[in-house]
């Protein structure tokens, strides 16, 4: 399905990024896997694409810097030449739950930063490698749809704004032939929900879900997949929830 083609993941080191990273080397592509932190969970996620004979490297930098996103994209051209077929803006995170009291301008700074900040300039970085045919898949969230959780304002308002950003995009660069989606998980069992969200929340959540269960990250990759492909290529500026029925935009 993605035969041939160069795919760039941030946040790929573990959870989503890491499914997300997999599948579409699984589907064919070359992927540069981005991180920040987890050097290990990256060199892994490498490593299980080379063992079924693909081709990926892992590359550290903070996508919420412009010098590093800058880094990010010569490395990709480095290994794998001056095109980019498929982006997927997945790095994020909540870090902490904060009430609108109990935040400041350098925790509001992380947040957006990591969120939204990142999925702009990346996008911006990126898309003069990106021809006709291409994909961009940006991670939002439920959050977005329903202002989250308790303490996570600035969380769901970041991803707020990656959902308007992508529609944005999908009529900017749309004429150029570049599809821009989003997708909206709900609850999905990652070590995300493991820091930040009580056992009883979750089992609540689930229990509320038509189909009462969590989502698992392979999930979402599979639809991160099919946005990626020729096999979607007249589904552009839209924000597709995955969320077992719980919510409906």
């Amino acid at each position: 399905m993605l035969k041939g083609k160069i795919a760039v993941v941030t946040g790929g080191s573990r959870d989503i990024g890491r499914a997300i990273a997999v599948k579409l080397a699984k589907e064919g592509a070359k992927v540069v896997v981005n991180y920040y932190n987890s050097q290990e969970g990256a060199n892994e996620t490498v490593a299980e694409i080379q063992s079924f004979g693909q081709k990926a490297i892992a590359v550290k930098a903070d996508v919420s810097k412009m010098e590093e996103i800058k880094y990010l994209k010569e490395k990709t051209v480095e290994a794998f030449g001056e095109k980019v077929d498929i982006l997927v803006n997945n790095a994020g995170g909540l870090f902490q739950r904060r009430t609108l009291q109990e935040f400041d301008e350098d925790f509001y700074d992380l947040v957006m930063g990591v969120n939204f900040k990142s999925a702009v300039f990346v996008t911006q970085t990126f898309e003069p490698l990106m021809g006709k045919g291409a994909s961009i898949v940006n991670l939002s969230s439920q959050a977005a749809r329903d202002g989250g959780g308790g303490g996570s304002t600035l969380y769901a308002s970041s991803k707020g704004a990656v959902t308007t950003f992508t529609r944005a995009m999908a009529k900017e660069l749309g004429p150029k032939g570049i599809r821009v989606n989003a997708i909206c998980p709900g609850l999905i069992g990652t070590k995300f929900h493991d820091d930040f969200t009580k056992g009883e929340v979750r089992a609540k959540v689930a229990a509320s879900t038509p189909l009462r269960r969590e989502g698992s990250a392979e999930e979402v990759a599979d639809l991160v997949a099919y946005l990626a492909s020729g096999e979607s290529s007249f589904i552009n500026g839209n924000n597709i929830d995955i969320n077992g029925g719980l919510a409906f935009s």
